[in-house]
């Protein structure tokens, strides 16, 4: 079933990304406010804001010496500043594996990635339930707007990669994960299309090099092809382009690989004007081209342009069995593949959470906003797409669905 939830987030302009971490437990939202805030869920189920990164600091404008001896400092005049996040506003935000501790970074139309770390606090910060964050670094390479950052596969390291309006994807890279104050820059591709967002593969078989997949909102109608898939080359210690998927032609906003659990091949979901599901075959490589990249048989599994509009997110859930899709008609919708593997809506939800009338939603039932339930690795999936999918009213509300589980005697069965 699901539990709607709504929360008076208090940003002060539009909310344009949600970010669970890894266990559920705390979520990230980023906003044209320039601000970004970190949430915590309560043992009761409830989510309170435990950090925001516009703090007061003191600017000391002037001093003076004294005029009788010349040896004193009589005056310092002290200014409140409020040092900001950035000085745009943040596209999105993004968690690290909790192996290398509480990180996030965030992207932003001023041009530069920040990365931010958790620190203990005092005592009474913690009794009054708020957390300190600290900028560790900001990456400054970009020369235009970078629209989004996305943290590597933990077996890869604390590796992180942004993309940005000049069509180039950096990778970077923390030597030393005790002293996040140091990133060093190890790639540039460069996709010749504006980049609008970026997903990591997943999978942690040695089977499968690192690859990250590029997708581009460039409106220009002569380059077809908006999704590029790199492949890293352990010879040439390079990216090199593996794949361009040329049916997508209209621009796109959101990218996701779904998580492997052992498959031979590769799933993606892209959201552009509709959502579409691929599947990425490896190829067998013969003796004569073993050095260069993998190629792919690509196969369309679903597209369905049921939002009857542009689709903003996609996100799936941790067993890849679910997917959700956000789009302009301010809904949020669950797609699964029934044992035929054909992909088939199984639940509509409005931007507040509540079941669309008439839609193919069967045995999901919505509680009140009281209700908790433990969390799980489905929460992320509706709550990031509903939340994150699209701009929310200046009134900076946020809404989400957490997905629980009935017990089997109180859950009516759901079609295929």
């Amino acid at each position: 079933m699901f539990v709607a939830r709504s929360i008076a987030a208090d940003h002060k302009d539009l909310i344009h990304d949600v970010s669970y971490d890894f266990h559920g437990r705390r979520m990230a939202t980023c906003s044209s406010d320039q601000s970004v805030k970190v949430w915590d869920k309560s043992d009761s189920g409830e989510w309170h804001c435990t950090a925001s990164w516009k703090v007061v600091v003191l600017l000391i404008k002037s001093v003076f010496w004294s005029v009788f001896d010349g040896r004193n400092l009589v005056r310092g005049v002290l200014h409140p500043r409020r040092l900001q996040t950035h000085s745009g506003s943040v596209w999105r935000v993004t968690w690290a594996h909790p192996e290398f501790g509480q990180v996030l970074a965030s992207c932003s139309f001023d041009r530069t990635a920040a990365v931010w770390e958790e620190i203990v606090g005092e005592s009474n910060d913690k009794q009054r339930g708020l957390s300190h964050w600290i900028k560790r670094t900001t990456l400054v390479d970009s020369r235009t707007s970078v629209t989004d950052v996305k943290f590597a596969p933990k077996h890869m390291g604390l590796v992180l990669a942004t993309c940005s309006a000049d069509g180039v994807v950096r990778i970077y890279e923390a030597p030393d994960v005790m002293n996040l104050s140091q990133w060093s820059l190890q790639h540039e591709i460069s996709c010749k299309l504006s980049c609008s967002c970026i997903s990591w593969n997943p999978s942690s078989s040695r089977a499968h090099p690192p690859m990250i997949s590029v997708g581009s909102d460039d409106n220009n109608v002569t380059y077809s092809g908006k999704v590029q898939i790199y492949e890293y080359n352990e010879n040439t210690r390079k990216y090199a382009k593996a794949e361009t998927l040329m049916t997508v032609t209209d621009p796109v906003h959101d990218i996701a690989f779904a998580p492997n659990l052992g498959r031979s091949f590769h799933v993606l979901a892209i959201a552009t004007k509709d959502v579409r599901i691929f599947k990425l075959v490896p190829l067998r490589r013969d003796s004569t081209t073993s050095s260069g990249p993998t190629k792919f048989e690509v196969q369309l599994l679903a597209q369905f342009d049921s939002h009857n509009s542009q689709v903003w997110r996609v996100s799936w859930n941790i067993t890849s069995t679910l997917l959700a899709s956000s789009g302009d008609d301010g809904c949020v919708r669950l797609w699964k593949a029934n044992y035929m593997d054909n992909w088939k809506c199984t639940g509509i939800l409005r931007g507040d959470g509540s079941p669309v009338n008439g839609s193919s939603v069967q045995g999901l039932a919505l509680n009140t906003p009281g209700s908790s339930g433990a969390p799980t690795p489905q929460n992320s999936v509706a709550g990031a797409a509903s939340a994150g999918s699209s701009p929310v009213p200046e009134n900076g509300m946020l809404s989400f669905a957490d997905w629980t589980k009935r017990p089997p005697s109180a859950q009516p069965p759901i079609s295929a």
